[in-house]
Order: structure tokens, then C-alpha cells, then sequence
């Protein structure tokens, strides 16, 4: 497939799924209510004191409880986009709650092996290398490293094994198989199109903050959907 169809795939595709958009477009909103009423919560139980501070408190770690599991949901269910991407289903993952927030801690665990071994390396030559070399050498390791990240998350969606996602080896050398001009420029095109629709929300939210944050909470959720969609459909070259 060409940038132009992936991309045009992915626009289309959340509304494949209305319901599982919808689900989770409310949840979005919902966390982020919560998340705002958790920050407010923190802040006033400082200046409150016993039962009142106590109770403050408490609703804080509720909220931030809730806004995190909210957000593995969401992550979670994105891998399977991923996964259907992968297969060139038209068809949407089915709603597992159980399933995805599952799929979340995995996606964590990967995202740490794949930028803690670059910190590290960096970390090391940074005692022997002049400022200039190791500035060069981070920067290429930085993007090697994601690209494999990118490619380790797709390795995780297709077999549900965390072993093939953290093979670093075989994630590299996935890069080269999709293509890396085709990747960065799906990533490009993505890009834009998130800088357009979030310029147009921050406008938006300027006019009316309450309608900007809703519309804000929507396409959060869009956006995910339509991301792990482009980057399935593009996974699927190397699959």
C-alpha cells in the first residue's frame, strides 16, 4: 500500500466502529473530568486538615486511579487496531476490557526496554566521547531505537507475545523491511495532520473552553484509533 491508502484507510476506518468510538470517546471525557476534579482534589486537601484533608485525599487517588485505567483502555485496544491493521481487516477488534488493559502493561514494558538501553549506551560513551561525538551517536541511537519501539509495538500486536516484541534485533530489522522512507513519511503525514485538527481545537477551545475540551476528548480517542490503524496498515508490508 502507498502513503496516500494508508492514510486514507486510517481517516476512514474509526467510523467502521461507531460504537467502540463512541465507548471510548465518553470514557476520554469522562477521565479527563476526573482527571481535572483529581488535580483540584490534590491541591485543596494541602490546605485542608484532618477528615476534610483525609477525605480530599482520598478522592484524589480515586480520580488518578480511574484516569489510568481509563487510559490503558484505551492503549490497550489500540494494539488491536494495530492487529487488524496487521491482517488488512476492515472489520473492528471486539470490546475486551480485561484484554486491553493487559495489552497496556505490556505496551509499558516495552516502551521502557526500548529507551532505557539507548539511555544507558548514551550514559556509558558520555565518560570517554568528546560533547560533539556523543551528541551525533544519541541522536542516531534515539531514532534507531524508536523506529524499533514503532516496530515492537506492531511485533506485540501481531503475535501477542511480549518475547517477539522485545527480540531488538528482529524489531531493527523490521525497519528496513516496511522501509524507512515509507515510514518516516506516514509518520510526517500524520504529524500534520495532528499540528491541523489541533491548531483548529485550541481555537476552538478559546471560543468555549467546555465545547473545546469535549471536542478534545473526541478526537483523542479518533486520533488513537486512526494512528494504530496507519501504522498496522503499514506493519502489514513486513508481516
Amino acid at each position: 500500500m502507498g502513503v496516500g491508502d494508508i492514510i486514507g484507510d486510517a481517516i476512514a476506518y474509526p467510523f467502521s466502529n461507531i460504537k467502540a468510538l463512541v465507548l471510548y470517546a465518553v470514557l476520554a471525557i469522562i477521565a479527563g473530568i476526573i482527571g481535572g476534579a483529581s488535580v483540584i482534589s490534590l491541591a485543596a486537601s494541602f490546605s485542608s486538615k484532618g477528615l476534610a484533608g483525609y477525605t480530599l485525599g482520598g478522592l484524589t487517588i480515586v480520580g488518578i486511579i480511574v484516569f489510568v485505567i481509563v487510559l490503558f483502555l484505551i492503549e490497550g485496544y489500540g494494539l488491536d487496531i494495530i492487529k487488524f491493521g496487521i491482517e488488512r481487516r476492515a472489520d473492528s477488534p471486539g470490546i475486551d476490557f480485561g484484554r486491553q488493559v493487559s495489552n497496556a502493561f505490556k505496551l509499558i514494558v516495552v516502551s521502557i526496554v526500548y529507551y532505557i538501553i539507548p539511555a544507558i549506551i548514551i550514559f556509558v560513551l558520555g565518560l570517554f566521547l568528546r560533547d560533539w561525538i556523543l551528541t551525533i551517536i544519541s541522536i542516531i541511537l534515539v531514532i534507531v531505537f524508536a523506529l524499533a519501539n514503532f516496530m515492537a509495538k506492531c511485533r506485540l500486536a501481531k503475535t501477542d507475545n511480549l518475547g517477539d516484541a522485545l527480540a531488538i534485533g528482529e524489531a531493527i530489522g523490521d525497519i528496513s523491511r516496511v522501509g524507512l522512507g515509507k515510514i518516516i513519511a506516514t509518520v510526517l503525514v500524520i504529524f500534520v495532520i495532528l499540528v491541523i485538527v489541533a491548531v483548529i481545537l485550541v481555537f476552538i477551545a478559546n471560543w468555549n473552553s467546555t465545547i473545546g475540551s469535549v471536542l478534545l476528548g473526541i478526537f483523542s480517542v479518533y486520533f488513537v484509533f486512526f494512528y494504530n490503524r496507519a501504522i498496522g496498515l503499514l506493519y502489514s508490508e513486513a508481516a
